[in-house]
């Protein structure tokens, strides 16, 4: 894996980690795998599962190891149905987002759809606010059906309140449906408080379904995307926190490339 040509882009956001990254491993044992992703120097987590654990209990494992969960990835009924709930739980946890990464829907996803859930993130967005939480909507992909002079993912950033909804950006389904994740950035730097780290193996043609194989999840770096410019628009945005996603089976080697290679991107430039 070389470096790729560019000067120091001096990103200054840690990477943190996706508990899906770990999920089986999670699902084993939640202590062995802290101490796993501890030991990679990764301290920062969103948790979307609790993993058979009280929210009071996984944030005690996370204090014992110097450990936070920034983020707290929840279904859509539990967004809509326990909001309360929910809100109790990531405030426990010590998380300051919540966020959400699929909208139920019968594909293609269409206009009435994106409008529905404007509706429902203005609503729920702003009660997590009341609890002194910001929601984020994760995009997945289908949102980026054309609509008028853009897509309808724009027209959810236009008509979702910005006091209320923020977003968290996946730059693999950003990139998958055709969009690209540093124009994005660039384009709503107010909006993207979060960011999923992911590559797509060379060669895969996306669509607008929001699926792939997991095994098109490859090491940052070895796929298709522009990282070096993603994270140079990712600098100048609001995004707090951007943790590494992998889906494949091969996180053991992978996620250590991942590391290599952002590594790579803020280490000085050697001379010339």
């Amino acid at each position: 894996m070389a470096a790729p040509a560019t000067d120091s882009l001096q990103y200054a956001i840690p990477p943190g980690m996706v508990s899906y990254t770990y999920r089986n491993e999670f699902q084993e044992s939640v202590s062995a795998t802290l101490d796993v992703i501890r030991e990679l120097g990764i301290t920062d987590l969103e948790f979307s599962n609790l993993f058979g654990q009280s929210a009071g209990d996984l944030r005690r494992m996370l204090d014992d190891r110097g450990m936070q969960c920034s983020s707290y990835g929840v279904g859509y009924a539990d967004l809509v149905g326990r909001t309360d709930d929910v809100a109790a739980e990531a405030k426990t946890l010590g998380a300051s987002f919540v966020r959400v990464a699929w909208i139920p829907h019968e594909a293609p996803f269409d206009l009435a759809d994106a409008t529905a859930a404007v509706e429902t993130f203005n609503r729920v967005g702003a009660s997590l606010r009341d609890h002194g939480l910001t929601f984020c909507y994760h995009n997945h992909g289908y949102e980026f059906v054309p609509h008028g002079s853009g897509t309808l993912f724009d027209l959810m950033v236009e008509r979702t309140d910005p006091e209320a909804v923020a977003f968290e950006l996946d730059i693999l389904w950003a990139h998958f449906p055709g969009a690209d994740p540093a124009q994005l950035l660039r384009r709503y730097p107010d909006r993207f408080r979060l960011m999923h780290l992911k590559d797509l193996r060379r060669g895969v043609v996306g669509d607008l379904t929001g699926k792939t194989a997991r095994e098109n999840d490859v090491a940052l770096g070895d796929g298709q995307l522009d990282l070096p410019e993603i994270l140079r628009a990712a600098g100048q945005s609001a995004i707090s926190h951007a943790y590494i996603e992998d889906e494949s089976p091969s996180i053991a080697t992978q996620v250590p490339r991942s590391l290599a290679y952002l590594a790579s991107l803020t280490a000085p430039s050697p001379p010339s």
